[in-house]
């Protein structure tokens, strides 16, 4: 069910099929809670149109995905590949008792080998087998949803563009922001078309965490040491936090900074022109990638220069929690998966008809108390409180639902565009690439256009 204000404007038909229905402002997406209880196979859509779907990898992001997985009508789940018999079991578990009948494989090859019928895959490796099996997947004639980053190698990431285009199949990276309802309402309605901005200047996003230990395990679900050697560990310990090894994953600008990063080039609509960035391992002793990192980014845009500054910290929860900002001379746009994060401000310059967008219901009109006595007082070296904006899209799908129901659409129907096919998806993830090196190199990286396509 979709409910559409009288005032809403349609959005368009790349909006409707990418995220699944027809939105306006006001949207409210309500096929599926957060807390609905996940369908049984048995309950799917007609056979004429399920889709036979493998997940490899059943790490935490796994089950991340998987609890979309389950939800999305027409798509029948028959496979699971993990490397660790303790994970792989207990999802083969999980998913017979929800009706699913679905075997489990230890790795890609087997699943290959053996399931004939498979139209796509999930991949959701740690990032340093993310090109392999995304690689061998294509080639075996498969459509790939893989989660970001891409690879944890440019080269890896590039291959990855490379196999797409031989192979004419799918291949959608997981930056699941692009297919969020709210973040493509706000981009195309309230930026683009409303300039609601004005001219942006800057950006600033971040997602910083509180201090927290490395991943355990059950000691009687050890994986022998030359099982780990062959799929690329050294122990349990690296396996279990892979994110934090150099030769496994990127760090954190890799782990949490992807999704935000590609925000800056997306919305800005071009590619950094140049990165310096500063991070090291300043707490925990038993990490190759550093704790923290701080980055700033230029971009040229139509209207002039806008810098783009991007933090990570990984020893401390402060300073609001995770979110992109857009901020210009006329407003302030912020956006974040958390609804309750999503705000935006009126500067006191502005000509834009705030108001009318309001009636349009493009924009809510946020209550914010009037400061009273001496804190109306504001110094002339101060700018007052700005006028507080809310925006009136809301969608209760689980939230990479969107993104992978875009995938599975884009398989049906040849007219559906990826909302993040790889090629796309690289631009972004190169420039993430090059933070890591600038960090390390410690000074300024400049990027051109012609490097970033792959």
């Amino acid at each position: 069910m979709v409910t559409l204000p009288s005032t809403s404007r349609e959005l368009s038909r790349r909006e409707f099929i990418g995220t699944t229905a027809a939105a306006g402002a006001g949207l409210l997406l309500t096929s599926c809670s957060p807390d609905a209880a996940p369908k049984t196979a048995a309950a799917k859509s007609s056979p004429l149109n399920k889709i036979n779907i493998a997940l490899i990898g059943c790490g935490a992001q796994g089950q991340v995905l998987l609890d979309s997985l389950t939800v999305i009508d027409g798509l029948n789940l028959v496979a699971i590949v993990d490397i660790w018999e303790y994970k792989r079991n207990e999802n083969v578990r999980r998913l017979k008792s929800q009706g699913f009948d679905v075997k489990g494989y230890e790795n890609y090859e087997d699943l290959l080998a053996n399931e004939k019928d498979l139209q796509a895959v999930v991949v959701a490796s740690p990032d340093f087998w993310h090109a392999p099996i995304t690689n061998a997947c294509l080639k075996a004639g498969l459509h790939v949803y893989c989660e970001k980053m891409m690879s944890n190698t440019l080269d890896g990431a590039r291959s990855m563009v490379q196999t797409m285009r031989e192979t004419g199949k799918l291949l959608q990276i997981g930056h699941q922001r692009r297919s969020n309802p709210r973040y493509i309402f706000a981009l195309n309605r309230l930026v683009r078309e409303a300039k609601i901005c004005g001219r942006i200047t800057a950006a600033h996003a971040q997602w910083n965490r509180t201090v927290t230990n490395d991943l355990s395990w059950p000691k009687k679900s050890e994986i022998a040491p030359a099982q780990l050697a062959k799929y690329g560990f050294k122990d349990m310990h690296q396996f279990r936090n892979w994110r934090w090894f150099k030769g496994l994953g990127g760090g954190p600008l890799s782990d949490l900074g992807a999704h935000q990063i590609d925000i800056f080039n997306w919305w800005f609509g071009s590619t950094a022109k140049s990165v310096m960035a500063s991070g090291g391992v300043d707490y925990y002793t038993t990490h190759d990638w550093y704790d923290n990192a701080m980055v700033v980014y230029e971009f040229a845009t139509p209207e002039g220069t806008a810098r783009a500054f991007y933090q990570v910290q990984t020893t401390t929860s402060s300073g609001g929690g995770y979110f992109e900002m857009f901020m210009g001379d006329e407003g302030t746009i912020k956006m974040s998966e958390s609804p309750n994060t999503t705000k935006l401000w009126r500067e006191d310059r502005s000509t834009k008809a705030w108001e009318e967008l309001v009636g349009k219901n493009y924009l809510r009109a946020s209550a914010v108390a009037k400061p009273a006595g001496d804190a109306d007082k504001v110094d002339v070296r101060e700018t007052a409180p700005l006028l507080e904006y809310e925006i009136p899209v809301s969608f209760n799908k689980k939230i990479h639902q969107p993104h992978l129901e875009n995938f599975f659409n884009a398989i049906r129907d040849k007219n559906v565009k990826l909302n993040c096919p790889a090629d796309e998806a690289f631009r972004s993830e190169y420039i993430i690439h090059k933070a890591n090196e600038a960090i390390i190199a410690q000074k300024t990286i400049p990027i051109t256009k012609e490097e970033v396509e792959a």
